[in-house]
């Protein structure tokens, strides 16, 4: 797999939340050969034992039941070691949600979008009411769940400063995930300016939210670009499937580049469906870009 990339003309590569700890021996192997160095990794990495697929939210900070936080920590404690054995100085994290167990606000506001365009959306006043009413379920209910959040947060941030990991909240593509994106800025700042603790982009993740009507891409990069570590990039199509390759889809890169610093790190967070012409495609896009 390390090879695969390292072929395509890669340096660096991130460690997602699909490795499975059978793969882990390989890649050490190649980072020990030389060939391919670890950017960041993405929190669980690798995969708890038993899980065999992505599962970045099987476990969340936010949750009502203290055993599933207690798993939370421990998972992330481990991903924080891994990153330390690979080098890698940030993982990127998922931060939980708000949970609605009935009359789940997001799935009527989904019901009432099924089938109109975006276009009849924006001006659809009624559509306004629904998501404005969405929102505000969610921000009614959000309190209990953020401080669960705050509190995973300081327990694993000991653990990170120890081994000079950077921890890097990443904006999420719905609703009901935490930390809501008008608030990222404010909890960035709860945890001072050492810099442990950042923000990390996702432009397929901002540009959903857009086409929800919820919040800019540039709003989002604005508002937290002294403390961004880094972006997962893809692009997102007219039918809202996100990890499209780079410029075929509905995202301007041109407002996006301005927010690029030399000690970030940008992730090219592709589709596994996609085909090797499209990877490169992506990586020659991003280079003409930089």
């Amino acid at each position: 797999m390390a090879r695969e990339m390292a072929d395509l003309g890669f340096d660096y590569i991130e460690m997602s939340h699909g490795i499975r700890i059978s793969l882990v021996p390989g890649i050490l192997k190649a980072i020990e050969e030389g060939f391919i160095k670890i950017s960041s990794v993405h929190n669980f990495c690798p995969l708890p034992t038993g899980v065999m697929h992505a599962a970045p939210n099987i476990f969340l900070p936010t949750s009502a039941d203290k055993n599933e936080i207690h798993s939370w920590i421990r998972h992330t404690r481990r991903t924080i070691e891994f990153a330390a054995q690979v080098q890698a100085d940030r993982i990127i994290l998922h931060c939980g949600k708000v949970p609605f167990s009935w009359l789940d606000p997001v799935k009527a506001l989904s019901r009432y979008r099924s089938g109109k365009s975006l276009d009849a959306l924006s001006q659809d006043p009624r559509y306004s009411r629904l998501l404005e009413k969405c929102l505000a379920r969610i921000m009614k209910k959000k309190a209990r769940f953020m401080n669960n959040l705050r509190s995973s947060l300081k327990t694993i941030l000991p653990l990170a400063r120890e081994h000079g990991i950077r921890l890097g909240l990443e904006n999420r593509e719905s609703l009901t995930e935490l930390p809501l994106d008008a608030e990222m800025a404010s909890l960035l700042n709860e945890f001072g300016p050492s810099g442990n603790v950042g923000y990390w982009h996702d432009t397929g993740h901002a540009r959903i939210k857009e086409m929800l009507g919820v919040i800019t891409q540039e709003r989002l990069l604005s508002d937290n670009q002294n403390r961004l570590l880094g972006f997962h990039l893809h692009d997102v199509d007219t039918h809202e499937r996100d990890h499209q390759p780079l410029g075929t889809g509905t995202i301007d890169f041109q407002k996006i580049i301005p927010y690029f610093k030399p000690d970030q790190v940008l992730v090219l967070e592709m589709s596994p469906r996609l085909k090797t012409e499209q990877i490169i495609q992506s990586r020659d896009y991003l280079n003409q870009l930089l």
